[in-house]
């Protein structure tokens, strides 16, 4: 409808519907298709009613213009891309696009960005009222080269969201992890010349493959060294190695492509025991060179102290610990604790935890805090 607002309401209004008639008529064929053309109907009605209204008979003449067969079998991609409008900073783009295509909710968002949820909140009213107020139209552009950041970084924080689920009973949702990954197919297939498309490809695979080993039985997640590796998807692993492979040759390396050379450094062997934890610090290293991101650095202490031992480790976590993206993260508390804990700091690691327990981590790593505190 090239209206967010309005595009919006439809759907509410098609939703409200689907609960009013499904039970009672059954589950449609394809029920998105049926959500979709119920909402198309509900925004042309709301645009027929607005031709009473002075100065809206060209817009919805224009609105009308728009629709054709073809809207119906829409692509997530192609609204993943119109979503990151260049009015936006990058942070707002990605936030906007992550609320009002992919369904994550302002606390889901806020996890992932390792923001405040008002912060949040606030970024998502601001833009709203901005599309509001300039009277933004949403298309797909010719031209999307400008977005291709905005977009691969929606796919790839919609995957984390899955891999990690912040606020889910389940740990890991594995419908999120499925759809960041056709996504990233879907992207690398219209942009088959970008390296970093492909790389991030690669990661999902690389990641997603050890899917199957990072659940127990009871719901509760793995750790990585108790993970059963048999289960991994060797299949996945190997695409996933071809298309760093291919991505590395072509060039240049970027921040994806080095994710998943770390991506494969788990998934890989076929022991925990012969991970390269040293080849992982260097390659968090090179990545801090295109990206200082705290989490990164975070995650370089973790390799460190698997290399070089928790001392060595812990001088590296604490060095960024005045954070304040890391202080909202409960894994670094966790991971904290933990060297810690191996350092035989007992009282400091269980201080570590309570922070974590604090910022309201989620449900899987609430039960896993606890467990560790040795309280119900």
């Amino acid at each position: 409808m090239g209206d967010l607002e309005l595009a919006e309401e439809a759907v509410q209004e098609a939703s409200l519907v689907a609960m009013l008639s499904w039970p009672r008529e059954g589950l449609p064929d394809n029920p998105r298709a049926w959500l979709i053309r119920t909402a198309r109907h509900k925004a042309l009605d709301a645009l027929r009613r607005e031709l009473a209204r002075p100065g809206k008979e060209a817009r919805a003449m224009c609105e009308q213009g728009r629709l054709g067969p073809a809207a119906e079998a829409y692509d997530e991609l192609s609204l993943i891309v119109m979503c990151c409008h260049p009015a936006f900073d990058l942070q707002t783009r990605v936030a906007l696009t992550l609320r009002s295509v992919c369904g994550l909710s302002t606390a889901e968002i806020a996890a992932v960005l390792l923001l405040a949820e008002p912060t949040v909140a606030k970024r998502l009213v601001r833009a709203r009222r901005k599309i509001r107020d300039t009277g933004m139209t949403f298309a797909l552009p010719e031209d999307w080269s400008e977005r291709i950041p905005a977009v691969l970084a929606v796919v790839y924080l919609l995957f984390t969201e899955g891999h990690k689920a912040s606020v889910n009973p389940q740990a890991v949702r594995g419908e999120l992890c499925t759809t960041a990954v056709d996504l990233a197919r879907e992207l690398h297939r219209l942009l088959p010349d970008d390296s970093e498309g492909e790389g991030l490809l690669a990661l999902l695979l690389l990641t997603d493959a050890r899917r199957p080993a990072r659940i127990a039985p009871d719901g509760s997640p793995v750790l990585l060294a108790a993970q059963n590796r048999a289960l991994y998807d060797r299949a996945m692993i190997a695409e996933g190695e071809r298309r760093l492979e291919a991505a590395l040759r072509r060039g240049p390396p970027g921040p994806f492509q080095i994710q998943a050379a770390i991506a494969a450094c788990h998934s890989v062997p076929e022991e925990a025991v012969d991970t390269d934890w040293r080849e992982i610090a260097a390659l968090y290293g090179e990545l801090l060179r295109y990206d200082p991101s705290p989490v990164f650095e975070a995650n370089r202490a973790i390799a460190v102290a698997m290399a070089e031992g928790p001392a060595a480790g812990l001088v590296v976590l604490d060095a960024v610990a005045h954070h304040p993206r890391l202080a909202r993260w409960p894994s670094f508390h966790i991971a904290r604790a933990d060297l810690l804990d191996r350092l035989g700091r007992r009282e400091e690691s269980q201080s570590a935890l309570r922070a974590a327990l604090q910022l309201d981590p989620s449900p899987s790593e609430r039960a896993f805090i606890r467990g560790r505190l040795g309280v119900p």
